[in-house]
């Protein structure tokens, strides 16, 4: 048996629509397939994933990502961040490569510049 909502609680859900430029589609586009298929293909890690940010789809739309070097665990557990948490006994050893894969994925996207942070390992 279904309950009935009050009026005003339904003048109040209608009043609570988010307005259209705060709506995101979710990311398919094909500069964000694109650019998922380099990062994914140099076996590289992003601030965009690691960190869940929301505008990930905007910002990979346009070729743009910032790239985390050094591995996907960090040391420092910031409460603020989504980004992996270890400890120095289980983070795995440097990636002698990884800054040369990253440069591939750079040319790849044609970027004219890059940001690129890493995490903590201490």
């Amino acid at each position: 048996m279904a309950i009935p909502v009050p009026r005003e609680q339904q003048v109040m859900r209608e009043r609570l629509v988010k307005p259209s430029w705060l709506k995101v589609k979710a990311p398919g586009s094909p500069g964000y397939l694109e650019t998922r298929e380099v990062v994914k293909s140099h076996r590289l890690h992003t601030v965009c994933e690691e960190a869940h940010c929301p505008n990930i789809g905007e910002c990979w739309t346009h070729h743009t990502a910032t790239f985390m070097i050094m591995g996907e665990l960090c040391t420092r557990r910031c409460h603020f961040c989504s980004v992996k948490d270890g400890t120095t006994e289980n983070l795995e050893p440097l990636d002698a490569l990884e800054p040369h894969r990253v440069g591939i994925a750079v040319k790849k996207l044609g970027l004219k510049h890059a940001v690129i942070t890493s995490v903590d390992r201490d």
